[in-house]
């Protein structure tokens, strides 16, 4: 159940709206305020302009018509009918002068004076007129207009800028949604394509869409699954290679501490059995400590270290634990060993790994009755440079040139034989490769389908002194 202090979030099409609203609606507000006095003044100035125009017009009509009115007296009723219709007062001084309601008498002396004016003033009531006066024949004509009417037409514009102003932000509001739902639609699919691979599902790909930013998105969850899958897959290798690695001493003790068990080894043996027992057991030390260190570091690959050492050692070691494998699957298993020291730069305990592997391997394809052999040379010939080579050769079905081609690779030979002959998990031939390579040497293969086969694995020799 959720928290009740927890808020509810708000989509991006949601805040992306509410956003440009409020991007809009200030937009509208500001340029609304902005533009009020300028139409204000504008309605103020085209008004001013209108009666102006107006006066000079009355000023002629009443000239024409050589009109006379007593003083401070309104216009003939005509004209002021006329006038009337656009809010206009006005008003026939004569030449002996007067004051029209709102004006000034220097207004009235500057036009007796035969000068036009245009200004502001107040009637009667306060109210801003405004004021023009045009100079005729007989005196002068004075024409009146509340500033209100101005403002009327001011009122009118700014409903007008209102109405399309508003009409912006709708349309601006509408646009912040298309384009909201655009921009959240690659991520909503990003966001379940999370969380399937939160899930473990690894077959997602995302087509990178949208703009730059959101596109990157989708190639990091791109390259994100890819990763995973290789770190995944490597993981479950390294887990079966360990197993793998496991099985070979584990056999051994278990072989050697059943012989003990039932009493079947002569006394002369035992020293040699329990040397071998704990050889087995250090190896199997050795390869817990490797998953302590390879948990701490998160590597995938073993620690190689390297040292000077007498590869003839190792091959005698490895030969007490493959004879007594090979005598009870009723194998034959010949060594050959060199009377003179070969001394490389490797580490012993690889060395085994790697013999360990391909003689499993041979085991497992061998026949009763047939024949492994294990060998080290140091013939340039077949080292082909400076390297000591182990040789492990069965007699088992052999491999075929497209076989060979992919030996080495990671469950490649597991996947093609399996149910057809006798396969281990895939992944020992890799290891002896990729152990060899982590030596600098290499591992090579020779076949004939029916004849056997001969796994051969150079270690660089060691500097001498």
């Amino acid at each position: 159940m959720a928290e009740s202090g927890q808020r509810k979030r708000l989509g991006i099409v949601t805040q992306t709206v509410l956003l440009a609203s409020a991007i809009a609606a200030i937009a509208v507000l500001v340029a609304g305020v902005a533009a009020a006095p300028f139409v204000q003044g504008a309605a103020v100035a085209e008004a001013t302009g209108a009666l102006g125009r107006l006066a000079d017009l009355t000023s002629v009509y009443v000239d024409r018509r050589e009109a006379r009115a007593p003083r401070d007296q309104p216009i003939p009723r005509p004209l002021e009918r006329i006038l009337r219709e656009e809010d206009v007062t006005g008003y026939l001084i004569g030449p002996e002068g007067g004051v029209p309601p709102g004006a000034s008498q220097e207004f009235v002396d500057e036009v007796l004076a035969g000068n036009s004016i245009s200004g502001r003033g107040q009637d009667d009531q306060g109210q801003a007129i405004l004021i023009e006066g045009r100079p005729i024949t007989q005196g002068a004509v004075f024409l009146t207009q509340p500033v209100s009417v101005a403002s009327e037409t001011t009122g009118l514009f700014l409903t007008r800028i209102a109405a399309a102003l508003g009409l912006g932000l709708l349309i601006a509001v509408g646009i912040a949604y298309l384009v909201a739902r655009r921009l959240a639609r690659p991520l909503r699919d990003a966001q379940g394509v999370a969380h399937r691979m939160a899930e473990g599902r690894r077959e997602e790909h995302l087509n990178p869409t949208g703009p730059a930013e959101v596109a990157d998105i989708a190639e990091a969850l791109n390259a994100l699954n890819a990763a995973l899958v290789v770190s995944e897959g490597r993981q479950r290798e390294f887990l079966l290679s360990v197993s793998h690695e496991l099985r070979t001493p584990l056999t051994a003790v278990k072989g050697y501490g059943e012989a003990l068990a039932d009493n079947v080894l002569p006394s002369d043996e035992l020293p040699a059995v329990g040397s071998t027992i704990a050889g087995e057991a250090s190896r199997l030390n050795r390869l817990v400590n490797d998953l302590l260190d390879l948990a701490r570091m998160g590597a995938v690959d073993f620690h190689i270290d390297a040292a000077d050492i007498d590869a003839r050692e190792v091959l005698e070691e490895a030969e007490q634990v493959w004879r007594a494998r090979c005598d009870n699957d009723d194998v034959r298993f010949s060594v050959d060993r060199l009377a003179e020291p070969v001394m490389v730069r490797a580490d012993a305990m690889r060395i085994r790994q790697i013999i360990d592997n391909l003689m499993e391997n041979a085991l497992r394809v061998s026949p009763q009755g047939s024949a492994i052999h294990l060998a080290l040379h140091t013939d340039p010939d077949i080292a082909g440079g400076s390297f000591g080579v182990f040789e492990v050769r069965d007699s088992g079905p052999g491999l075929s040139e497209d076989d060979i081609a992919v030996a080495f690779e990671p469950g490649a030979l597991h996947e093609r034989y399996r149910g057809v002959r006798p396969v281990g998990t895939g992944l020992g031939l890799a290891l002896v490769s990729r152990l060899a390579s982590n030596m600098g040497g290499s591992a090579t293969v020779t076949s004939k389908a029916g004849e056997g086969t001969s796994f051969w694995v150079r270690i660089p020799l060691a500097e001498p002194t």
